[in-house]
């Protein structure tokens, strides 16, 4: 990249140190996605549903974040990719991930027995296998919901209180679920990417959180034991993310500051959507507003710092600010911290949430 000169285009905002990042080796994301996809090929079970949904993901969104930084980069058009190109590009990712994960056959789940009738197989014979006291396999729209007691969610409860008759358009709502989610966590994860291994080393802690579900949410002891629905095939999800953990670290080592490459859209557009699909599949994805909570507060400085700008000017005849300057992470580094603090900091608050993630597997 160097030697191509593939440098960042610096727009001058102000921020201490910024001037000094221009010609940093960009569109990074590559080293990423290469990184992830060669273990996965040599690695993993390529005919798995869940793989193939994952490297669908991979390669879709590193093409639109690819695009962008090359518009960016080489057509000297420093808005790169529209926006409205981008949004597209997410929205048919999340009709394709929604609609595999709804009709597959291979997306099923298996539900514990009532407990009266495990009770019955262990009286009969106490050393009776986990698997007895699951259920078959079947097509299901449940999902997770945090801290309830009985945290199952059914996405056709949101149509058929209206009528019951409405269950056969679940697909409908599931597909709409989809697009939010990755158009939400990829736009996330892109706001994030702003300062030297912010999300690179958030993406990493997420990930490797997502990872203990999806390792215990296809096993079928750990499922039993923590009370949780058991997802047949998901295993191998536990493979794509130590590859993708692996690209995040390995990444990081050369983005921490000073940084001696920068990930480009390329690679924060295909993090966002990896994470996104991720949490879908392993039925988990309305845990992301607490683990993805750096995206969610990096997302809502940006809404809420655009939307009152707007509504001051519209009122008062001047915008006015909330934030200093948004993302949150530029609001800090106007308030005179250093970049490298303010990372640090932001990774520790992805440690705690991370851990509120993990424990919600407990207190409900």
């Amino acid at each position: 990249m160097q030697k191509q000169q593939v440098g960042e285009t610096i727009r001058d905002l102000g921020l201490e140190g910024q001037v000094e990042k221009a010609g940093t080796p960009t569109m990074g994301g590559i080293i990423i996605i290469l990184a992830t996809l060669i273990p996965v090929l040599l690695l993993a079970k390529l005919e798995n549903i869940y793989i193939i949904l994952l490297i669908v993901t991979t390669l879709w969104m590193g093409a639109i974040g690819f695009i962008d930084d090359y518009i960016k980069k080489f057509k000297n058009d420093k808005e790169g990719l529209k926006g409205k190109f981008k949004v597209l590009g997410q929205v048919g990712l999340g009709i394709i991930v929604g609609a595999t994960l709804f009709f597959h056959q291979d997306v099923t789940l298996k539900e514990k027995l009532p407990i009266q009738q495990q009770n019955e197989i262990r009286a009969e014979n106490p050393d009776a296998p986990a698997a007895k006291l699951f259920k078959a396999e079947e097509k299901s729209t449940k999902t997770t919901i945090p801290f309830l007691k009985d945290n199952e969610f059914d996405y056709s409860d949101l149509i058929t209180w209206i009528n019951p008759g409405l269950e056969k358009y679940t697909w409908i709502v599931f597909i709409l679920v989809s697009i939010f989610i990755i158009t939400a966590v990829s736009n996330g994860a892109n706001l994030t990417d702003g300062i030297d291994g912010l999300a690179a080393g958030t993406s990493a802690i997420i990930v490797l959180t997502l990872g203990i579900f999806a390792w215990v949410s296809s096993n079928i002891v750990f499922s039993g034991y923590l009370d949780i629905m058991y997802i047949p095939r998901a295993e191998e999800i536990t493979i794509y993310i130590a590859a993708f953990v692996g690209a995040l670290i390995g990444f990081l080592w050369y983005n921490t500051y000073p940084a001696q490459v920068f990930m480009g859209d390329t690679g924060s557009l295909t993090i966002g959507g990896i994470i996104a699909v991720i949490a879908i599949a392993v039925r988990k994805e309305w845990l992301i507003p607490i683990l993805c909570g750096i995206f969610l507060a990096e997302n809502l400085s940006v809404v809420l710092q655009v939307s009152y700008f707007k509504y001051t000017r519209k009122k008062f005849g001047e915008g006015r600010r909330i934030f200093k300057m948004s993302p949150l992470h530029h609001h800090y580094q106007k308030s005179g911290y250093h970049e490298s603090k303010i990372v640090t900091r932001f990774w520790i608050i992805g440690i705690l949430l991370a851990i509120i993630t993990i424990v919600t597997l407990k207190i409900r």
